[in-house]
């Protein structure tokens, strides 16, 4: 197989001219019912449900590598191709997969700026048909690289080579909204709301460069350093840790379980 060669953030100018093609696979992480009414001709479904674990109250877990494989293999995504994800709000869900993906040893993927947002709302081919899913084969090769355990925070907290990006809204960071045990940051955090990423006049597309890096940076949150983002459930800090990827950042991890984690232990600081 060619290798495609696509941009990390993929525009929808630059995917219409894909569809059809064996190399790609499009995945649409939308509600079910969304999907139903329209998704982009070719997309195969996939229930964001399906690829994330729990343990209550720790919610968003990453799951073992063999259901992973069993998940993949069932939606049609082969260690081969090339996986471009969507999903109806922006873009969280489908970060998730690709975090997933590149968690289980494959990196050939791509987001849809701006998702399907942009794509119906600029008028691209659209479709109300379930795509059959074509079986496939997926081996995982798990790499703990792109993730940061609760043990591994907790070794860097105060370390200034360090940055923790908390990507919930500015009432979790600091508490007044609670939805573990405890509520509040991991000490030392810096708050970025993950919609801060997404150009509300762009049909959800992603900010350019230009805007974010001097917003980042003026947080400390820079690409010389380790950037571990999460959220609730690292849903939204899916989002962000594409986005630093995107950016350029090559030291960023995410906390699967996230706060539903460290905000439900009781050997964990929180500011």
């Amino acid at each position: 197989m060619t290798d495609t060669h696509l941009p990390l953030l993929l525009e929808p100018r630059q995917l219409q001219p894909l569809l059809g093609s064996q190399e790609i696979l499009v995945v649409d992480l939308s509600k079910a019912s969304v999907h139903d009414q329209v998704h982009i001709p070719g997309a195969v479904f996939l229930d964001y449900a399906n690829i994330v674990a729990a343990k209550k109250p720790v919610m968003g877990l990453l799951p073992d590598s063999a259901t992973l494989e069993r998940v993949f293999a069932a939606t049609g995504i082969d260690n081969d191709q090339h996986i471009i994800a969507y999903d109806d709000e922006g873009g969280g869900k489908a970060a998730r997969l690709l975090w997933t993906l590149e968690c289980m040893g494959h990196s050939r993927f791509s987001l849809l700026n701006g998702g399907l947002h942009a794509w119906v709302n600029e008028q691209y081919p659209r479709s109300d048909t379930r795509t059959p899913r074509q079986e496939a084969h997926f081996t995982a090769t798990p790499d703990n690289r792109p993730i940061a355990e609760a043990e591994y925070i907790l070794q860097r907290l105060g370390d200034s080579g360090t940055v923790m990006l908390d990507a919930r809204s500015a009432d979790e960071y600091t508490g007044a909204r609670r939805f573990a045990q405890r509520g509040g940051h991991i000490p030392g955090a810096v708050n970025v709301d993950w919609t801060v990423g997404m150009d509300q006049t762009r049909n959800l597309r992603m900010r350019g460069a230009d805007e974010l890096l001097p917003l980042l940076a003026g947080l400390g949150i820079t690409p010389e350093k380790e950037i571990i983002s999460y959220c609730q459930t690292h849903h939204r800090s899916s989002y962000s840790y594409i986005m630093l990827k995107i950016l350029g950042f090559e030291q960023i991890k995410g906390y699967p379980g996230s706060w539903s984690d460290w905000g439900n232990r009781n050997d964990t600081p929180i500011e």
